[in-house]
């Protein structure tokens, strides 16, 4: 709990600037990730009900999650983001349409915790978001810098859960590159049924 409320703490900061996917404040003490994203996970023979209901179907990524951002291989960032760390959590819709939109645990509103992206199958069970935070100053208001975050995805057979990993670039509001880390990703399908869990 001290983890996450000196993470929290961090995040929130006035005159911080964050967005979702901002790395410009991020600074231990980290908090590191737990089996399961913010929603609860299924049981196997509860996954094996859920797909069988599904029938011909067959999964779909569409619909709206519970994740995590976890950081691996930023240990050399500055400053430094051990491997294991959240990065960022919360929920994200994926739509069929295309689009997709995430609402960010981890940002102030003021900062902006909602971003927007699209998203393509490359494969069998496989798919590729390309989205867009902004990250705004919490004091003024003003635009401080562009974000690309880019996640490669692979849906479980049953659909309700995907993992993957996911690369962040930011930008100055010139188009500057500034700052780049990676990681994976942990997700799981929000349902009916689904019941809040401890955040990260």
């Amino acid at each position: 709990m001290t983890l996450g409320a000196g993470m929290l703490v961090m995040l929130l900061a006035p005159g911080a600037t964050a967005a979702c996917g901002d790395v410009s404040t991020w600074q231990g003490p980290f908090v590191f990730a737990k089996e399961a994203p913010l929603a609860s996970l299924l049981s196997p023979a509860d996954e094996a009900e859920k797909s069988a209901a599904r029938g011909s179907r067959g999964p779909s990524i569409v619909g709206m999650w519970s994740f995590q951002f976890v950081s691996e291989g930023n240990t050399a960032h500055n400053p430094s983001i051990p491997d294991g760390a959240v990065i960022d959590f919360g929920y994200t819709h994926i739509h069929s349409d295309g689009t997709e939109i995430i609402n960010s645990g981890g940002h102030a509103p003021a900062t902006q915790n909602y971003c927007l992206g699209v998203w393509g199958q490359t494969g069998f069970l496989t798919y590729e978001i390309n989205h867009f935070p902004l990250g705004y100053n919490a004091t003024t208001g003003a635009l401080t810098n562009l974000f690309n975050a880019r996640e490669q995805l692979t849906l479980s057979p049953s659909g309700d859960s995907f993992t993957g990993t996911f690369t962040i670039d930011v930008y100055d509001t010139k188009g500057n590159h500034v700052d780049h880390i990676g990681g994976n990703i942990e997700a799981t399908r929000v349902t009916l049924d689904t019941k809040v869990t401890a955040a990260p």
